[in-house]
Order: C-alpha cells, then structure tokens, then sequence
C-alpha cells in the first residue's frame, strides 16, 4: 500500500487528497456555529464551529419529513474530506450507485476536535473544553436538525470514531433513522489492547517535557510516537510484512509516513481526539435501537479482532441488528477496510433495501 493509501485508510486524512471521480457532484462546503455550546464535561464554548459536506439535495415527503438524508460520519483524527476519493465516493456515490448523489442527501461533518471544526490547535490549545464522544453526537443532531433543517435520515453510518457515534445514534435518536451502519467498531466501553494503543499516545503527549502543559510553540518530539502508533495499528501483519520485509524497508516506510503525518498534525488535537473515547460506552442500552442495524468489521481488524466475540454477542441485543465480519483477503486492510467500499457495499444495499421505509400513504409519518 502506497503512503497517501495508508494514512487515508488508518482513521481519517492529513495528506491532500485526490481530485474527485467524474461521475459524483463537488462537495459542497459550508460552516455551522453552535451559539454557547455546553458540553458534558461542564465547559462552555461561545461559538463552537462544525464544518460539513454535503452532495445531493434533501427531499421532504408530504407531511414535511426528509425522506432521502445519510450522515457519513469520520474515525479519529480524521475528517469528512477523507471520504471523497475513489475507495469510497466512487465506490458509492456515483450514478447508479448504493448512495447515489443524485437521489441522497449526503452530509459529511468534521466532527468536534477535526478538520476544520472547532479544535484545540484554532488557538486554546490545552483550554479547549474537554470534549467526549456524547458531545460530538449532540454537535452532529444539531447541525442536521438545526442547521439543514433534516428531521429524519435515512441512514446513519460511520467508520471507526463514526462507527461508535453510529451506535450512540441508534440509541439517543432511535426515532430519527430508518437504518444505521457502523463499520470498523465495537458497541462496548474502550477497554482491553484498545485503550492501551490509546492509552500509550496519550501519555507519550502528556508525559513530553516538550508538551509544556499544552503551551507548546513547537510539535513536541511525542508527536511522532502518536504517528508511529497510528500507523502500528492501521493495518494487517501480512500487508505490512509485504510492504516493509526488512529492517532497513520497515525503518524507510514508517520514517516516511511519520514526517509526513508531522507536517500538518498537532499534538493537543491527537491527544483530545483520543481521549474523547472516555465517555463510550453503548453496551447498557442497546435494546433501545429501534431501526435496521448493520455492523461490519474485517477479521484482520487489530483494533476490533473478532476473537474477542463482543460483536457476536451483543449484536444479539440489538432487536433489528445483524453483525457481518468480512474475511481476510488481499483486498482487506486490517482497521482500513471500512473506507474500501468495494469489500462491503453489497452488505449496504441489502440494508437499505431491508429498511426501505413504507409509502408515505401507509405510514402516516410526522415530522420529528
């Protein structure tokens, strides 16, 4: 795998990306401010800016209901630009195809912390507010609802970080869906290897002289052990043996993927995006998801193995939920299979046809 392909399939893209496939509209790019946002944590943040995409147009049914949006939501440190490239747009958004722009309204945020959102590195550094994952979700329901005016969708989905907000989706809003989609996740708290990887970044950063409290003028030397442990856990040991087969290769791969990363990463925005994990944990209430769910992992997955069972057994909690774990192949890559389309949108089709909602005559829906 080339380095642009490697970093774009770990959690999200800090390389320019590839101009867009002809057959699928430019993104449109907006900002959204959320006035005196209060997050869980207590702390208030008087503007709170969420960047987003979107491709398509809304369509509302006869009673006012938005009948056709999808919210595509990114994995750490990434943002909703890394979906625009041809693995996944022109897998699915192109004429004809799962999620045609066409017919879809698709909305594509970078959340709380990314992007070009709000985050630490605008200027507060260590006294942004000590955002979480709950937090994001709420910033995401309120741009739709609040600032595009959706009140309904007709699919949530999302890889890794936005696999998790998937979950949280299903059971804070289990009205607002018709089908929700998380790939690359686990509905329990961050525990095991899992926060261990994580665990590890976050105090390299923390525990960096040169981090200075989160004043730091210059990156801290603890940024590039983030990258390396990024990178680490991205992909599959077969892939990466074939990639880098000795020592001099491995050293020349990751010190090149590494200096990249640095060029256009900060440390406070790594250290806060990992940490957001500490308030996941939909394992309580998965009875609560109403709609359709389909949850799809790769078996070389390093951050969500199946081995573990997890998936296998709480799937069974979920009342509409269905678990699908992709098989080892040349075309997986590891953590990175959810941003190969190709590997599960037939998966996605039979979903939205499973959760094709009923005729509006039928139905008798009210706006939410």
């Amino acid at each position: 795998m080339n380095l642009r392909l490697c970093v774009l399939l770990l959690f999200g893209s800090v390389l320019p990306l590839p101009g867009r496939a002809a057959d699928y509209p430019p993104p449109n790019e907006r900002d959204f401010v959320l006035h005196n946002f209060k997050f869980t944590s207590g702390e208030t943040l008087p503007q709170l800016r969420i960047h987003y995409r979107t491709l398509g147009r809304p369509v509302k049914d006869g009673h006012g209901l938005t009948t056709n949006a999808v919210l595509i939501m990114h994995g750490t440190t990434g943002s909703g630009a890394q979906f625009i490239r041809p693995e996944f747009a022109g897998e699915l958004f192109g004429s004809g195809q799962p999620l045609d722009a066409t017919k879809y309204f698709l909305i594509l945020p970078d959340d709380i912390g990314h992007g070009k959102s709000s985050k630490p590195s605008d200027g507060l550094h260590a006294k942004f507010p000590q955002y979480g994952y709950r937090d994001m979700v709420e910033a995401e329901y309120r741009l739709l609802t609040e600032g595009l005016g959706v009140n309904h969708a007709r699919l949530i989905m999302g890889t890794s970080m936005g696999g998790m907000h998937t979950w949280l989706w299903g059971e804070i809003h289990p009205d607002f869906m018709d089908a929700l989609m998380p790939l690359a996740s686990l509905p329990t708290q961050i525990s095991g290897r899992n926060r261990v990887w994580r665990r590890i970044i976050i105090d390299a950063i923390r525990n960096d002289p040169g981090w200075q409290g989160g004043k730091y003028k210059v990156q801290p030397p603890s940024l590039r052990t983030a990258a390396e442990m990024l990178w680490f856990m991205s992909s599959n040991p077969v892939l990466r043996q074939k990639e880098a087969p000795s020592l001099t290769k491995t050293d020349e791969l990751l010190d090149k993927f590494v200096n990249q990363y640095v060029k256009t990463a900060d440390a406070n925005d790594v250290l806060y995006a990992l940490a957001a994990s500490r308030d996941y944990d939909p394992a309580p209430n998965l009875e609560k998801i109403k709609a359709p769910l389909l949850a799809i992992n790769s078996a070389d997955d390093l951050i969500n193995p199946p081995e573990l069972g997890i998936l296998e057994t709480a799937i069974k909690r979920v009342p509409k939920g269905r678990a699908v774990v992709i098989a080892y192949s040349e075309k997986t890559r590891g953590h990175g299979s959810h941003t190969v389309a190709d590997l599960w949108k037939s998966e996605l089709l039979q979903l939205l046809k499973r959760s094709e909602p009923l005729s509006v005559d039928k139905r008798g829906d009210k706006p939410q």
